[in-house]
C-alpha cells in the first residue's frame, strides 16, 4: 500500500491573537502541492520505519518520529497488536513549513486504515491526527480549505482558478515555536473571503490584501529566508512570493507550470545549493 503526501502551503497566514494557554489563533488559506514524500506500508507483526530520499538523514528514526507516533496512535486506536513495515521516501526539507512532518503522519493514517481495511469513527480520527500536531487535520483532509483556531477549525476553501507554485528553501530549518517566540506587533483583523475568484489576477489582487503574520519574526531569525522570497518575486511571472507557514520555504505563484519550470531553472542556476521545486497546485 502506498501514500503520497503532498507539500502544504500556506497561502495566507494571518495571526488573529493568543489564547491564554499560549497557543496563537490563526487563519490561513491552505492549498497542497503535486509534490512530496512517498510512503509505502506492507504488513508486518512490528512496527518499522526506513528512510530514504534526499532528506531522510534529517529525519529521527526513532520513537519521536512522526510518522511512527501517527502509526502507533492508530494502531491503539483499533484495538493494538497492529503493526507494518513502513518506508518512507523523504523528498521534502524538514521543519521547512510546508507540512513534510504532518503530511507523512495524515498519509500515514490514510494508509494504513487501507493497509488494514479499518475504518475508525471519523471523530476519533479527527481527535487522533489533533493529538498529534496543529497541522495534522488539515493535511489529513488533504484538500484547498480555510484552516482556523489553533487548525482545528477546517472550511471548504472559496472556489480557486487554476495556477502553479515554485517552491524555494534556502537550505535552512526554522523552529515554529522560535517563530512564534519572535513574533511582534498587532494581531491581524479577520476578512471575509469571497464564495470564488473570478480568475487569477482577481485571486492574486485577494492574497496581497492578506499576509503571513510570521514572515517579519522568521526573517530576523534567518535573513536567507527572505532573500528567497525577494529571489522568487523576481522572476518573470511571479504573481506573488510569499513564505508559506512558519518557514523556512517560500512559495511564488505562476499562471502555468511552464512558468514555474523557467522561473525553477534560472534560480538552480543562482542559487545551486537551494532546493528549487515547481509543482501544480492540486484541485
Amino acid at each position: 500500500m502506498q501514500a503520497f503526501a503532498r507539500a502544504k502551503v500556506n497561502l495566507t497566514l494571518e495571526i488573529l491573537g493568543r489564547r491564554e494557554d499560549g497557543y496563537h489563533l490563526l487563519e490561513s488559506l491552505v492549498v497542497f502541492a503535486e509534490l512530496g514524500d512517498r510512503l509505502t506500508f506492507s504488513p508486518a507483526e512490528f512496527f518499522t520505519l526506513d528512510l530514504k530520499g534526499p532528506f531522510a538523514a534529517s529525519l529521527p528514526r526513532a520513537e519521536e518520529n512522526l510518522v511512527l507516533r501517527a502509526a502507533r496512535g492508530l494502531s491503539s486506536l483499533a484495538g493494538g497488536a497492529r503493526g507494518a513495515a513502513i518506508l518512507l521516501e523523504k523528498n521534502l526539507p524538514a521543519a521547512g513549513g510546508i507540512g513534510g512532518g504532518s503530511a507523512d503522519a495524515a498519509a500515514t493514517l490514510a494508509g494504513l486504515c487501507a493497509l488494514w481495511d479499518f475504518r475508525p469513527d471519523p471523530k476519533a480520527l479527527y481527535e487522533l491526527a489533533l493529538s498529534l500536531g496543529a497541522d495534522l487535520p488539515v493535511c489529513l483532509n488533504g484538500k484547498p480549505c480555510l484552516m482556523r483556531g489553533v487548525g482545528e477549525e477546517l472550511e471548504a476553501a472559496p472556489g480557486l482558478p487554476d495556477f502553479a507554485l515554485l517552491l524555494v528553501n534556502p537550505g535552512t530549518a526554522l523552529s515554529t515555536p522560535e517563530v512564534f517566540a519572535a513574533r511582534e506587533g498587532p494581531y491581524a483583523t479577520p476578512q471575509d473571503w469571497p464564495e470564488a475568484f473570478a480568475d487569477l489576477e482577481d485571486f492574486a489582487a485577494a492574497l496581497k490584501q492578506r499576509g503571513n503574520g510570521l514572515e517579519a519574526a522568521a526573517f530576523s531569525l534567518a535573513p536567507e529566508v527572505a532573500e528567497a522570497r525577494a529571489a522568487l518575486a523576481a522572476q518573470p511571472g511571479c504573481l506573488l512570493a510569499r513564505m508559506s507557514g512558519s518557514g523556512a520555504t517560500c512559495f511564488g505563484l505562476f499562471a502555468a507550470l511552464e512558468e514555474a519550470r523557467a522561473a525553477a531553472q534560472s534560480l538552480k542556476k543562482l542559487k545551486p545549493g537551494w532546493w528549487v521545486e515547481p509543482a501544480a497546485a492540486a484541485s
